[in-house]
């Protein structure tokens, strides 16, 4: 009789758990060996990974995906050398586990040191993107951590070709066996069960949708990490450069429009929407952009279709882009803090002490000013690769790289003392 897919994920958890341990003192050396094997590895098997990849887009497109989310989940050669390139570059960075954050004397004479500890065994539940397989693995390694990955149906077989690939390398350079798992599962049952493995999980981190992190923080019984959803505004402000603000806009809607650090809504100043909006309509329209205006943007575009209110609360993920007349930089910054999710947010303007203004006042992980939203992103911060982009406050919140990977304990030393 098989296991059901409980039993299966119960006893990969449980090695991650037991490889965790040996992983939590594995050298510096040995890890950064496996990260460069492991992208060697990718590399050397991109035909198949790719092949595996055909399967999955040839099912995508029979089910009608939609063409963002196409987007997400094609590879190609580019995309398997950039996910190699991310393992050596974390191999590269430097192993947060032992690192010092404090060191103290106490009046007694106690020793007191605050050290960097992996976390134990993550969870990571994530949709379509199968670079998440090999960047997931590379961080989670890289700082000490199990990992048990579990990615969504519509990538099964690129999920299964890559793992394999990075898991037997890993394995051969000698990283413990079963720190790095995969659930070569489409069973929608298994995200249930590793929101129950209390003991097992230390923490889960879902990249994807808003439905997937909403289920997923609602339902968990193991802490989660909140990730991922991005509903992300660009402020046209009065007196702004608006070639400068047309190029961001373009940018930060079109460049990738399925992933979560690209822009949704556009505010624009009402003293320069005569202008602008009519040029950038243009733009946006020989990008295929479908524009959804209020009232006034309308006015100066008459063709705009009519954004509802359900518009300015929604990720769109697909070249949609909602457009908003505002009157002052006091309602920019209320609608974005009404709407945005926490993520990233930016201004356009000639003037700093509004731009200082706007990163003071408004609530999200990454505020920009005068560049495009699409930044956020471990890689482009310098951390190699990322696990996802914390929205919460708690632990971590933007992009999470290495260090946002490790919990901290305490070393005390003394020679004898005890407390009266």
């Amino acid at each position: 009789m098989s296991n059901t897919i409980e039993e299966i994920v119960r006893e990969q958890a449980r090695a991650a758990k037991e490889a965790s341990r040996r992983l939590a003192v594995t050298s510096s050396a040995v890890k950064d060996a496996a990260l460069r094997a492991m992208a060697e590895a990718l590399e050397e098997n991109a035909a198949k990974i790719l092949e595996a990849n055909a399967e999955d887009m040839a099912a995508a497109r029979e089910k009608g995906t939609p063409r963002a989310m196409l987007d997400r989940l094609m590879l190609d050669e580019k995309r398997i050398h950039g996910m190699a390139d991310g393992l050596r570059q974390t191999a590269m960075l430097p192993d947060p586990i032992g690192e010092g954050e404090m060191e103290t004397i106490r009046p007694n004479g106690l020793e007191i040191r605050r050290v960097k500890v992996p976390i134990g065994v993550i969870g990571i539940i994530y949709e379509a993107r199968p670079n998440v397989t090999a960047d997931a693995a590379a961080l989670c390694l890289k700082s000490g951590n199990a990992v048990l990955l579990r990615g969504g149906s519509e990538a099964l077989q690129s999920n299964r070709a890559v793992s394999r690939v990075l898991v037997e390398a890993a394995e051969k350079a000698g990283m413990p066996k079963g720190a790095l798992q995969f659930i070569d599962s489409a069973s929608r049952d298994a995200v249930g069960v590793m929101m129950n493995l209390t003991g097992l999980l230390d923490v889960i981190i879902p990249r994807g949708g808003a439905g997937l992190i909403r289920r997923v923080v609602t339902e968990s019984a193991v802490p989660v990490i909140e990730t991922g959803a991005g509903i992300c505004h660009t402020f046209v402000d009065e007196g702004a450069d608006l070639d400068m603000a047309l190029r961001i806009a373009l940018n930060a809607k079109t460049s990738r429009p399925a992933v979560c650090n690209a822009m949704e809504t556009i505010l624009v100043h009402e003293g320069v929407a005569k202008e602008f909006l009519p040029k950038m309509a243009k733009a946006m329209r020989e990008k295929d952009v479908e524009l959804r205006g209020d009232e006034a943007a309308r006015a100066a575009v008459p063709d705009m279709a009519a954004a509802t209110e359900e518009d300015w609360a929604t990720e769109y993920d697909d070249l949609i882009l909602s457009v908003k007349v505002v009157k002052s930089l006091d309602e920019a910054i209320a609608h974005i803090n009404r709407y945005n999710t926490g993520h990233s947010e930016t201004i356009v303007t000639n003037d700093l002490n509004r731009a200082q203004r706007f990163q003071r006042e408004v609530d999200a992980a990454a505020i920009y000013v005068n560049a495009s939203t699409r930044f956020t992103d471990g890689f482009e911060f310098g951390f190699g690769a990322e696990i996802g982009i914390s929205t919460q406050k708690l632990h971590a919140r933007g992009p999470m790289g290495l260090n946002e990977l490790t919990s901290t304990k305490y070393l005390i030393f003394g020679e004898g003392q005890i407390r009266s």
